[in-house]
C-alpha cells in the first residue's frame, strides 16, 4: 500500500530495535508457545495464560514505541504511521497479534 513507504525505513529501524532488545522476551514467547502445545489437557489452560501474559507484555512495549512516534506527527499522518507499524509489527511477529493494540 502507498501509505506506507514514507514510514517504512522508520518502521524498520524501530522493529530492530524491538528485536534487539527484547531478544529474551521474543524467545520467552516462543518457549512459551512450545510449553503450551506440548502441554498435558491439565496444563494447557495454565501454559496458554502464560504465553499470553508474555504476549500482552511485548504488545505493550511496541504499542509505546509506535504511539510514541506517533504522536509527533500530524493527525492524518499519525492514522497512516500506526495502520503500517502495525501491519509490519505483525507481519515480522504474527503471534503477537493478540497483544498489539
Amino acid at each position: 500500500m502507498a501509505f506506507r513507504r514514507p514510514f517504512r525505513d522508520v518502521i524498520e529501524r524501530q522493529l530492530a530495535l524491538f528485536e534487539s532488545e527484547n531478544a529474551d522476551l521474543l524467545e520467552e514467547i516462543a518457549a512459551a508457545e512450545r510449553a503450551y502445545d506440548r502441554a498435558d489437557r491439565d496444563e494447557a489452560e495454565e501454559r496458554y495464560g502464560d504465553f499470553l501474559d508474555l504476549v500482552e507484555t511485548a504488545g505493550e512495549t511496541l504499542t509505546e514505541l509506535r504511539d510514541g512516534f506517533a504522536s509527533t506527527l500530524s493527525e492524518d499522518a499519525e492514522d497512516s504511521y500506526v495502520d503500517a507499524f502495525n501491519h509490519a509489527a505483525l507481519r515480522r511477529w504474527p503471534r503477537l497479534a493478540t497483544g498489539l493494540d
